[in-house]
């Protein structure tokens, strides 16, 4: 550990140096803060092998004696000391990055080891104070929140030190480090409480806005920027040792869990997913954590209600509680583009100092990165809460950038997790919110979709080929998933998206003409069982069954009627830009004769059997030698639309969905955050440890999150609802 050679030779006497050392400081006696005993910990080469049992001791002995001797909390100042100094040599070599290193290492094992294996919901074997006899230096302030000291120059690090060869190694750490502080939140379940405890992440959120914005512009800059740390570094260090060489502590990691490591295939590009970079995707993770977190406080005001039900009622004491504003997600929110200076038109404040980025760099990273969940999850977070980085998005003429990544995640759906098939979609909600996007995204032709197999796509529109996958989605979902909201998020981006249609391509308008029939297919199976239950109703024992029947048959038939105006849109506002779309209604026709009666379709079918009438009348009025072709057939429409004046058309309000956020966000994102960077950083975790969302204890106890992230319970994708905006 630390600057070391890689091939080192050890004396018994630095053996047994290392052994005292490192057992002295697990130990039951006390060292205090200002002995020399730090000093030599910190600057010993920690590359010495323990079997994974004595690793394992170590730390049980460290949890049992901690409470006594305070030595995590010692070793958390002598790192804030390390930092300080650091700091002030302003990213210059100096030995004093060794020793921060060790020390936010050592502190990393040790911690993450109380943390997972607390058997208190305080996590009071933490013990972040001094005793109160404990002797301390003049210039240090006895009673001050050492949680707040350590985050306090951490962050202060990471947000002023330029990452560089010198000093890359340290912030990878660093960033470990802030993983295993805020994992306590996995300790918590998946709704915010009071009575959480979670000191690191709630010290992270209690720094001033100048320092918070440096850190979320240090954490973007490294995921743009995807820095790499020099191998001649990291051939010493621990998370890049080979396990042939493990060090004393390097053991922790594949021995008793209790480090954060990146498992071997880390390294390992898959396609679609951008260049691994280490710093970059750990930078990320604490993005997500932070910008996702809330606090749940207990007001100052309560409720009292007296029970009338006893002349000696006590008062009931209701707790208020409420969410303190995340300065992470401020900042994110309150960032500009480097290269262009808006003015603020609409007026509004600037709520903190304003963050300057590169946005064309961070639109082309996540454009390379987008097939990663971490990628899409934060482009969602820009988007949704960035209305200056959305507008950037929006203006864009590549945006073929970010949509072809999403849409092919979308297209193989069945390889990804539900929850990042519903971000994707309601990523391209939002930017169907925006008239130009929905005009721009039809002007855009694309020579050719390798990647779409069930059909050859050549000069397809990119506005084709969005109408073409969130289809598919539908009919995915429709056979897999079976999620409401998927269908509606679906549909309200493809009612947006309507007005603005422009050349759509004949296989988008086929698939749309298609979609109604697969609707109605289900509408029709739905109202047969509903018949089937109600015939047997009387020998039922209850109607619950139709009942939920009826309410799913009320969904189905919301569809149908948004897929009719989605039609509608089209034929009244685009009509003679899309002969396609009148060819597919024409040529199939017979799948809106069953709902022509209908009383909630009746209107809207009256308009498009108005289209079918002026173009059947004519093709029947026209002599034509030999049988209609299909080029002959559109070669008649596209003539004929010259002539169409809508004449008859009944006109309605153009639908307009718009995303919004669910009043309890942290419900889903907080768990959704977790289950990601569990799933990636190779961050092992006690698993019967995690109460923020269900894990399978069936398997080995001690485990690494590998697999994909599950949906939890209260990460269901109905946690969002998209509204329609009147």
């Amino acid at each position: 550990m630390g600057a070391v050679p890689s091939t080192p030779r050890h004396t018994s006497t630095t053996i047994e140096t290392a052994e005292y050392l490192i057992g002295s400081f697990v130990g039951k006696k006390s060292f205090p803060l200002a002995s020399d005993f730090w000093q030599k910990l910190l600057e010993l080469p920690l590359t010495l092998g323990w079997a994974p049992h004595r690793v394992r001791q170590a730390c049980q002995l460290f949890a049992q004696n901690n409470r006594h001797t305070r030595h995590l909390a010692k070793i958390l100042i002598h790192l804030s000391w390390c930092l300080q100094e650091a700091i002030q040599t302003s990213g210059a070599p100096s030995p004093v990055y060794m020793k921060a290193v060790n020390a936010v290492y050592i502190s990393s094992v040790f911690l993450k080891y109380i943390i997972e294996n607390s058997q208190s919901e305080t996590i009071e074997d933490l013990c972040l104070s001094l005793n109160e006899n404990e002797p301390v230096p003049k210039d240090f302030v006895a009673d001050q929140s050492i949680e707040n000291l350590v985050m306090h120059n951490v962050l202060t690090f990471i947000g002023s030190i330029d990452v560089s060869p010198t000093t890359s190694l340290l912030h990878q750490e660093l960033l470990n480090f802030m993983l295993v502080g805020m994992s306590t939140q996995l300790l918590s379940g998946p709704s915010p409480g009071p009575k959480d405890v979670n000191p690191f992440i709630d010290a992270a959120m209690s720094q001033e806005s100048l320092l918070v914005s440096l850190v979320v512009r240090r954490l973007l800059l490294n995921y743009i920027m995807r820095p790499h740390v020099p191998s001649s570094s990291a051939a010493s260090y621990s998370i890049f040792s080979e396990e042939s060489q493990p060090g004393v502590l390097q053991r922790v990691g594949s021995a008793a869990a209790t480090i954060v490591l990146l498992p071997f295939n880390y390294w390992v590009s898959s396609n679609g997913e951008g260049s691994r970079n280490q710093l970059a995707d750990c930078s990320l993770r604490v993005l997500l954590i932070l910008i996702h977190y809330h606090k749940c406080v207990v007001s100052d005001e309560s409720i009292t209600d007296r029970s009338d039900d006893s002349a000696a009622s006590d008062s009931v004491s209701k707790v208020n509680t409420y969410f303190t504003v995340n300065p992470y997600s401020k900042a994110l929110e309150n960032a500009r583009d480097i290269e262009f200076d808006r003015l603020d038109v609409e007026g509004n404040a600037q709520n903190g100092p304003v963050m300057r980025l590169p946005f064309a760099s961070l639109f082309d990273t996540l454009g390379m990165c987008l097939a990663d969940e971490t990628a899409v999850l934060l482009l969602y977070s820009l988007v949704q809460g960035n209305s200056d980085f959305l507008e950037y998005v929006l203006v864009r003429t590549d945006l073929d950038t970010l949509l072809m990544p999403i849409l092919e995640t979308l297209y193989n759906a069945s390889r990804r997790t539900s929850n990042q098939i519903y971000m994707l979609l309601i990523i391209l909600l939002i930017l169907s919110q925006d008239s130009s996007f929905n005009a721009s995204v039809h002007k855009m032709i694309l020579p050719g979709v390798p990647w779409y197999k069930e059909h050859l796509l050549h000069q397809t529109s990119l506005g084709s080929l969005m109408v073409i996958i969130l289809i598919r989605t539908v009919q995915y979902n429709l056979s897999k998933l079976r999620d409401v909201y998927l269908h509606t998020t679906c549909l309200a981006t493809l009612a947006n998206m309507a007005p603005h249609v422009h050349r759509l391509s004949a296989y988008a308008s086929q698939r749309l003409v298609s979609l109604f029939y697969m609707l109605s297919r289900k509408y029709n199976k739905l109202v047969e069982l509903r018949d089937d239950k109600l015939q047997t109703k009387a020998i039922s024992t209850g109607d619950g069954l139709v009942e939920d029947m009826s309410a799913e048959l009320q969904i189905y038939t919301d569809f149908l009627r948004i897929v009719l105006e989605i039609l509608n849109a089209i034929l009244t506002y685009a009509l003679p830009r899309n002969p396609e779309v009148v060819y597919a209604i024409m040529h199939r026709q017979e799948v809106f004769q069953p709902f022509k009666n209908h009383p909630r379709f009746t209107e809207l079918l009256e308009n498009i059997y108005n289209v079918l009438d002026f173009f059947n009348s004519r093709m029947d009025a026209q002599r034509l030698d030999g049988e209609w072709s299909v080029e002959k057939v559109l070669l008649f429409i596209i003539n004929n639309c010259r002539s169409w004046r809508g004449e008859g058309m009944k006109m309605f309000t153009q639908l307009h969905f718009s995303y919004e956020q669910e009043s309890h966000p942290e419900e889903f994102f907080i768990p959704y955050v977790w289950q990601l960077v569990l799933s990636r950083c190779g961050f092992s975790f006690n698993a019967s440890a995690i109460n923020l969302f269900p894990v399978d204890l069936q398997a080995d106890k001690q485990i690494y999150y590998g697999g994909e992230p599950t949906t939890n319970q209260n990460g269901e994708l109905n946690e969002h609802e998209v509204q329609l905006d009147p």
